[in-house]
């Protein structure tokens, strides 16, 4: 599906690739090397080949499929005929426009910027989240209750990109002089003098903050709503009996038994944070992975927006069984024998 989306795509990537160097003999070499010249089915093939961990190899050098120098390390395993068979970690091409830089280097270099912020931005969400969730539910119908309700209804509201203008302006231009924060700026930056990269953290934090408000109002909601029903249960009941303050009732019975409608948002959070970082990360001049995908669609690179797709579709299967891992760990009903 990623392959045929974007392959269907108005444009042609070798023209984009010439630029005003355009010539037609040119042309039919970037589309020959590239396999550009052949029907859209078998340019499928020869991707799936590509991202095989075992492919296929034709002997013939002037074949697509030819293992030239360099392309990818990979161990022989056997030859039948004229096809060589190998073993190789799956192969994501070359950028169009990086002059031949490979799509597994891009991702190296811009997805842990990203891992950073989406880790972050759950960070704050879960933390102020399942405080403000827990004060939401003890104190409910009350004034704190509604406010709490108020802003976390606000913060599902906004969307993303919306947050990032506001806060980029707000807090980076207007009250810069107090915060001592940049409206744009990236993980890593060059000094002055320009000759070595430095850690920047502040700049973590409004791309960061901006990020997690929308996972922080759906914890919010789901850990009051989990909270009053697991208050309503017997073994609470059971527990003020027994003379337990409410403190040790919720630290000990209730926020685990609650916590697992919060693990299953955040983690779909998570994994979109990964795709959605796209709007907060270019807004903020973050070099992430997200603000990649748009540059690579401006100039339609191709390899590099199908391998940050799918790169990410993979951290999404992961994660969601990582998940199931931790229901296990949070309610005994449901693990494995």
């Amino acid at each position: 599906m990623i392959f045929f989306l974007f392959n269907v795509l108005p444009g042609d990537p070798a023209q984009m690739m010439l630029g005003q160097n355009e010539d037609s003999s040119q042309l039919a070499i970037v589309k020959h090397k590239y396999g550009f010249d052949k029907p859209i089915r078998t340019q499928y093939f020869y991707y799936l080949n590509d991202l095989s961990p075992i492919s296929f190899h034709s002997k013939n050098k002037d074949d697509y499929t030819y293992l030239r120098d360099g392309k990818y390390t990979a161990t022989k395993l056997f030859s039948i005929g004229n096809t060589t068979t190998v073993l190789k970690f799956p192969y994501l091409r070359e950028s169009f426009t990086k002059q031949g830089k490979k799509v597994s280097q891009v991702l190296a270099e811009t997805l842990p910027n990203t891992i950073v912020l989406a880790v972050s931005a759950i960070f704050i969400a879960l933390i102020i989240g399942l405080v403000l969730g827990v004060v939401s539910a003890l104190y409910k119908d009350t004034w704190v209750d509604k406010v709490i309700q108020i802003v976390s209804t606000i913060g599902m509201s906004v969307p993303s990109f919306f947050s990032a203008i506001l806060f980029a302006w707000l807090f980076g231009f207007v009250l810069h002089k107090y915060t001592n924060l940049e409206m744009t700026g990236s993980l890593y930056e060059l000094d002055d003098y320009g000759e070595a990269m430095h850690i920047q953290w502040e700049n973590l934090i409004l791309p960061a903050i901006v990020l997690g408000i929308r996972p922080l109002a759906v914890v919010i909601q789901l850990m009051r709503n989990s909270l009053l029903e697991v208050f309503n249960q017997d073994y609470i009941r059971t527990a003020r009996a027994k003379g337990l303050t409410e403190l040790q009732i919720i630290r000990k019975h209730a926020i685990k038994n609650a916590l697992n409608p919060v693990v299953t948002a955040i983690s779909g959070w998570f994994a979109s944070m990964l795709a959605g970082a796209v709007f907060v990360e270019y807004i903020f001049g973050w070099n992430g992975l997200g603000k990649e995908i748009v540059n690579a669609l401006n100039t339609l690179d191709l390899p590099v927006i199908m391998g940050s797709v799918l790169i990410i579709a993979l951290l999404f299967i992961i994660i969601n069984i990582f998940v199931d891992i931790i229901y296990a760990w949070l309610d005994p009903k449901v693990k494995l024998e």
